[in-house]
């Protein structure tokens, strides 16, 4: 039988099998021998031991598209990204290099702005000008009042998706009506520091109708892994993309260079200043990281 390992705990794997519903497997020694350890999403055969007691083993993983490290899980086919618009407001810099990441790892992203009913227009906005451009496609929810919960289910169906966002925003709000057996502890917002505690303790995807999955992704903040070379940061920033051609220089950082076509976009509103800004930042940080 197929199924999508939806648990992982203490050595115990808990997949879900379409109409047929989870089984506790063991993974075969097979696994330890060659270190392949298995991860929530992934794909697998499994064999049934027992039908009545719902149990089985994981005979072999299927191939992985992809794989992340923190959280560890494979086969994500997008993200949803969670931020309020206020209360607290966005923290712009920890978002550009959530959609860095993701874009590294080839991971579609959709953005998705809760509380939309303590919000103003002009933070609605801002918010519109900032990523409207750069390809992402915007949801503005209110877990709260349910507005737009049904446009969130659309873009869930037939894929399995990572839910993440910083603590505070109505994430797990969110989730606990997609999925009310989530049953996620919602945190109640710390008013002192504005920003709520985490709590989300593993990771574990919920079937959310017949062939969707959803993923709540613990220890948001430490998500950025900056992993690859300062060079190739441009290419995570798609917006850059379209005046690339124009640079006067082959292989443009767009920082210092004289005719680069991606700071003129900049000068002409074409880019937005928030996401240049934290683009320059990055770059600033990888530059240091490699000269140590």
């Amino acid at each position: 039988m197929k199924g999508k390992i939806i648990k992982g705990i203490a050595g115990f794997y808990y997949v879900h099998v379409v109409e047929s519903g989870v089984y506790e497997c063991k993974a075969k020694g097979v696994f330890r021998k060659e270190k392949i350890k298995p991860l929530v999403g992934d794909d697998v055969e499994i064999e049934v031991l027992s039908e009545s007691g719902r149990e089985g083993n994981i005979e072999k993983i299927l191939p992985r598209r992809n794989e992340l490290i923190r959280p560890a899980v494979a086969n994500i086919d997008q993200a949803l990204v969670v931020f309020a618009i206020a209360r607290p407001s966005p923290h712009f810099n920890l978002l550009d290099r959530f959609l860095v990441m993701m874009e590294s790892k080839g991971i579609p992203v959709i953005l998705c702005f809760n509380k939309e009913d303590i919000a103003t227009d002009p933070q609605v906005k801002e918010l519109k000008e900032i990523y409207a451009d750069c390809g992402y496609p915007l949801l503005f929810t209110s877990a709260r009042l349910g507005q737009n919960i049904d446009k969130v289910r659309e873009v869930l169906k037939g894929r399995t998706t990572a839910v993440a966002g910083p603590s505070g925003v109505g994430k797990s709000s969110l989730i606990n009506i997609l999925q009310p057996e989530a049953n996620m502890e919602t945190g109640a917002i710390s008013t002192k520091i504005e920003r709520g505690k985490h709590t989300t303790r593993h990771t574990e995807l919920f079937p959310v109708g017949e062939d969707a999955y959803i993923m709540d992704t613990p220890g948001f903040s430490s998500l950025y892994v900056n992993d690859f070379e300062k060079e190739e940061l441009k290419q995570y920033f798609p917006e850059f993309a379209p005046f690339e051609g124009t640079c006067r220089f082959h292989g443009c950082d767009h920082i210092h260079e004289p005719g680069c076509g991606v700071k003129e976009a900049l000068d002409k509103g074409l880019i937005h200043s928030v996401r240049y800004k934290n683009y320059v930042d990055m770059y600033e940080e990888l530059k240091k990281k490699r000269r140590y």
